[in-house]
């Protein structure tokens, strides 16, 4: 049987006698330090050694590689959701907390969003986060393969809308302008084809969205798509509540 290919399935490797101040965390926060400043491509156990100023073959002692690093890495960032316990808040309040915990998380940390599913997430951090959405959700109602189905609908909106942030503060940064100066560029060209887009051109000029706020626009967004599902989902639990 071939060997489960995660950083979580091998316990950690003791300190070296010969470096007690060196650790697997320090490793892992300066990893996500370079992670954050150049993204996944930037990260090297070389580079890394560099920056800690113990050279590479001390990191390698603590961690195999660059794949188990990543999968450290994302776990720590995963530290950084809150859940709310159940009772501590509505639920509906603990899943909105949840999920504009993950959004905030991704868009400080946007290399994740690229490892999240190339590995198990079996982390201590994943599998707290895990463990209190699963009691959030149950005492919410939901029930069995019910609470998968909640928890991947918080996860997916999350996840969706800090791709599509990140993508764009990432263009944004290639170009050298911010979000609302692309926008701003962008209007004359959409000016220009509207006529070829009647319905578009007209719910355009009437909701006045000709030169919006790129991170406005999108943070209302998120919120209005979280509430609608929030919405259905306390919709789903009510109708089946009165059907029981």
């Amino acid at each position: 049987m071939a060997e489960l290919n995660s950083v979580w399935a091998h316990p950690p490797r003791a300190t070296r006698g010969d470096q007690p101040t060196l650790s697997r965390e320090q490793i892992v926060r300066a990893a996500i330090e370079l992670l954050d400043a150049e993204g996944s491509a930037g990260l090297s156990m070389r580079r890394l050694g560099t920056k800690l100023g113990s050279g590479t073959t001390s990191v390698y002692w603590y961690v195999a590689n660059k794949d188990d690093l990543l999968e450290l890495a994302v776990d720590e960032v995963l530290g950084e959701i809150y859940v709310p316990e159940p009772g501590d808040t509505d639920w509906r309040v603990g899943a909105s907390i949840l999920a504009n915990g993950m959004r905030t998380a991704l868009l400080r940390h946007p290399w994740v969003l690229g490892q999240l599913g190339t590995r198990p997430t079996l982390g201590p951090n994943a599998m707290r986060m895990g463990d209190r959405t699963v009691a959030l959700l149950t005492a919410a109602g939901f029930t069995g393969v019910e609470v998968s189905y909640a928890g991947s609908l918080l996860h997916a909106h999350a996840l969706g809308a800090a791709t599509t942030e990140s993508a764009l503060t990432a263009a944004a940064a290639r170009s050298g302008l911010r979000p609302s100066e692309m926008a701003e560029q962008i209007a004359p060209l959409v000016e220009q084809i509207g006529d070829d887009y009647p319905h578009y051109d007209r719910w355009r000029r009437l909701n006045g969205v000709a030169g919006p706020d790129p991170d406005h626009v999108m943070e209302q967004s998120f919120t209005f798509g979280l509430e609608r599902l929030l919405d259905g989902l306390s919709l789903w639990l009510d109708q089946r509540s009165k059907a029981h």
